[in-house]
């Protein structure tokens, strides 16, 4: 059973992986410092399902393989990390937990406003060499439009369609 288990495990978080990179990749809107997508959504289903490590790193390497597959410009390690950070912070406030807009809201403030807004844009200040208090205003912009989303659609798409899949609810306890 342990096996199964293990295979199981590796097929949903590879389909999620997969998911992650497709959404973010072809179906954002990207500037070279901005990107408004829906890529939060598979992390956010590891996160609730496998815990804090899994989607850490499970988010890490949709980030490599979406650079190495599809490159939108330098590889920066910086952006690699705050993946793993977002994987790590989802995990921790959504495995095991109810998953309501009250149970989402911590994980998407910090993630939104702590490393998108702040530590992204540290990084687009390194990378671009523009100054941070320059980037802010478009990034405050994305923050104030992806955090209605993020309520809406986690607790959205995790109750009313992932959560109902016979296979998936043993992922979520």
């Amino acid at each position: 059973m342990e096996n199964k288990s293990n295979t199981m495990r590796l097929v949903i978080m590879a389909f999620l992986i997969a998911l992650e990179v497709i959404l973010t990749r072809f179906c954002s809107i990207n500037t070279p410092i901005l990107r408004i997508g829906f890529g939060f959504l598979p992390v956010a289903m590891m996160g609730i399902m496998f815990g804090p490590l899994w989607t850490a790193v499970g988010y890490a390497v949709g980030d490599l393989l979406g650079m190495m597959i599809f490159p939108t410009g330098a590889y920066f390690p910086g952006f690699t990390l705050t993946a793993f950070i977002t994987g790590l912070i989802f995990g921790l406030f959504l495995h095991g937990k109810e998953i309501t807009w009250k149970t989402v809201l911590p994980a998407s403030l910090i993630i939104i406003l702590g490393l998108n807004l702040l530590l992204d844009t540290v990084w687009l200040s390194i990378l671009m060499g523009d100054g941070f208090i320059a980037l802010l205003p478009t990034r405050i912009l994305k923050c104030v439009v992806m955090l209605p989303i993020h309520l809406l659609l986690i607790p959205l798409v995790w109750n009313r369609i992932l959560s109902r899949l016979p296979f998936m609810k043993s992922w979520a306890a």
